[in-house]
């Protein structure tokens, strides 16, 4: 059976993006950026592997991207339709009904049940890329949280996860310490 890992960038006060959904504040640049690339190439946008020189990288862990519409929307607002066209992609939304890209899974489907059905399928591993209310409505799908903590402090924002109170255990099984002040945390569920 397949994982779903919630792999996602967090200021050190544990948000994801600010009130409207920003996160140019993380630092693109570094040696966590390095390890990315050379590790989880697959989570680096198609338009962005180019530059870096991994366009023909191959996916080491995931093969598969699940993401709510606000994640999605950043792509759409420089007309990308398929952020990650080396991966399987679907959008859980209740507002776009259109399909903008015949590769992208458009659907407003329960999450809970459509992420079971992937992680009966055969493949690589699953990536949860956001947002914090998706990563809630499947926190109890998630087998692996991989927090990438970055050394900046927002105040306000988009929390890791937006829900109601209900705590879920997860051990901390690995810790990267980067040069920049990046840190890199793996949990599991025990």
């Amino acid at each position: 059976m397949r994982t779903l890992t919630y792999y996602v960038g967090a200021s050190i006060d544990g948000y994801i993006a600010d009130p409207n959904g920003g996160f140019g504040f993380f630092p693109s640049e570094g040696p966590h950026i390095e390890y990315i690339t050379t590790h989880l190439p697959e989570t680096i946008p198609g338009h962005v592997r180019k530059p870096l020189g991994i366009d023909d990288a191959p996916n080491r862990r995931f093969d598969t991207v699940v993401m709510g519409r606000g994640t999605y929307d950043p792509a759409l607002e420089v007309e990308i339709t398929d952020p990650y066209p080396h991966l399987r992609t679907v959008v859980f939304t209740r507002s776009l009904r259109e399909q903008l890209d015949p590769k992208v899974e458009i659907t407003a489907a329960d999450p809970v049940a459509r992420v079971r059905e992937l992680k009966r399928e055969d493949g690589k591993g699953i990536w949860l890329c956001g947002g914090s209310t998706l990563a809630n409505e499947l926190r109890t799908e998630i087998d692996e949280l991989v927090i990438k903590r970055y050394p900046v402090v927002l105040g306000a924002g988009k929390p890791l996860f937006a829900g109601e109170f209900d705590p879920q255990p997860f051990t901390l099984v690995d810790q990267l310490v980067f040069d920049n002040g990046a840190v890199f945390m793996t949990y599991r569920r025990p």
